[in-house]
């Protein structure tokens, strides 16, 4: 079976979020994006704890497709290290999986 994976990336505002969910997907780099335009982040950045709101993005891709997205993150992104992690996913609905293979191409590269 074919590996996926959700990633979870950080934005700075709603828009940016939205702004890089919409070209993760256009470039079917991700079969979807979601956005989520609030949260709160607390973390140490240059020697100082910071709070700050952000955005939240879950996209749905294969696992082969994964150090793209990282890659296309970084290009796109305002932050000097943005957050983006690839978790594995381990199970869902058969006929979603099978759709998201689809949407990026059936995989092929990374």
């Amino acid at each position: 079976m074919e590996a996926f994976v959700l990633i979870y990336i950080t934005a700075q505002t709603g828009e940016q979020a939205l702004e890089l969910a919409r070209a993760l997907v256009a470039e079917r780099l991700v079969a979807c994006a979601n956005v989520v335009p609030q949260i709160f982040s607390f973390y140490w950045w240059e020697g100082r704890l910071c709070e700050e709101q952000e955005a939240l993005i879950l996209a749905k891709t294969t696992a082969d497709k994964c150090q793209r997205v990282v890659a296309r993150v970084r290009e796109l992104h305002t932050y000097q290290v943005p957050a983006v992690l690839c978790i594995p996913i381990t199970g869902g609905n058969p006929d979603f999986l099978e759709w998201v293979r689809t949407e990026t191409g059936g995989g092929g590269g990374s």
